[in-house]
């Protein structure tokens, strides 16, 4: 099958840290189960500037054709496409993603990420982007979440979309998956990796932990919080940005992973972090807790929740289960479920 992919949330170099991999890893699945991609990148630029988002001239690299706008797509987009290639179906993810391929004027499945909700409901897009994405949802083929949760906040602003509505959830490469036991000892290693801003909730990480001297915490990320993070505590280890080769022998080494993250889309770390064996805590309602079931395969975010993992003689319990999981979300399976949902009547 030909799948042309539209968004601009896809590195144009393997080496950009601050664009998430998520849609970059479908498209690598997606050729590995045989099927031929493009993608092509809209970049309205004053939204890219904003948002300090790597910039590219507009060109073909590899697979991947960069198109930059001054305005928001406007007139004839299509004058700027160089991108030679007849797909049998478009996904669009992201606003732009999708503004761009309903200009497009051919079948599409539209993706729903936090970005989009905020567009649909903060007045300052009024204007113009909360006209466009709407007329985008409502001429979409197919509508895919990236959550469980996001998909009820979705169907909350549009009910009458459930029909053509599903979750695309993410993957994790089978290979990283590993089964661990939970074993006594005098300190526990717990893990928190993400970017340094207020919404990942590091503080709270950081004085939760503080309350316990048989924890040993690490905290992986960099950002614009750093130095307030590290003024609440002597206590934690901050081993700043880190390669993903890297992240994962950090889980691998930890025995909880906590990340109380509000406004996730999805939380690929999250999966990252059950495969590692970690007992993993997110927020609940929030990205990952419609895979997360607490006090199951993981655990939901509450004050004293470090003690009650380590104190709870349930440990083996969660892990067990959520080495059970991990298993029912690969990579592959993933992938295979968002191509058979479009097909899906």
């Amino acid at each position: 099958m030909k799948i042309l992919v539209i968004t601009d949330l896809y590195p144009i170099k393997n080496e950009e840290k601050s664009t998430p991999r998520t849609i970059y890893d479908f498209v690598r699945g997606w050729k590995n189960l045989g099927h031929e991609i493009r993608v092509i990148k809209p970049n309205f630029l004053f939204n890219s500037f904003i948002r300090k988002k790597p910039f590219y001239k507009s060109g073909i690299y590899g697979d991947v054709e960069n198109i930059n706008y001054f305005l928001p797509f406007l007139g004839n987009i299509k004058s700027k496409i160089r991108t030679d290639f007849e797909p049998d179906i478009t996904i669009a993810h992201m606003p732009s993603g999708l503004i761009f391929a309903n200009k497009l004027k051919r079948q599409f499945v539209a993706g729903v990420h936090v970005s989009d909700l905020e567009v649909l409901t903060n007045p300052i897009y009024s204007v113009y982007f909360k006209h466009e994405l709407e007329l985008a949802y409502k001429n979409a083929k197919k509508i895919a979440c990236r959550s469980e949760v996001l998909r009820k906040k979705f169907l909350a602003i549009f009910p009458e979309y459930e029909p053509k509505t599903f979750v695309a959830y993410s993957g994790i490469d089978e290979k990283l998956i590993v089964k661990k036991e939970w074993q006594k000892k005098d300190k526990y290693k717990v893990l928190a990796c993400a970017n340094l801003i207020a919404r990942k909730n590091i503080d709270k990480v950081i004085l939760e932990c503080e309350k316990y001297d048989n924890i040993e915490l690490t905290i992986i990320g960099e950002g614009k919080e750093r130095h307030k993070l590290e003024s609440l505590s002597a206590k934690p280890i901050f081993l700043g940005y880190l390669p993903h080769d890297k992240v994962l022998e950090e889980m691998r080494k930890s025995d909880i992973f906590l990340l109380p993250s509000r406004n996730e889309t999805f939380g690929m770390v999250y999966l990252e972090a059950m495969a590692s064996g970690c007992i993993t805590v997110c927020t609940e309602n929030d990205g990952i807790a419609g895979i997360i079931k607490d006090k199951e395969n993981g655990y939901f975010w509450r004050d004293g929740i470090v003690g009650e993992i380590i104190n709870s003689g349930r440990q083996n319990f969660v892990l067990d289960n959520t080495y059970k999981t991990i298993a029912e979300y690969t990579q592959e399976k993933a992938c295979k479920n968002y191509l058979n949902q479009i097909f899906t009547s």
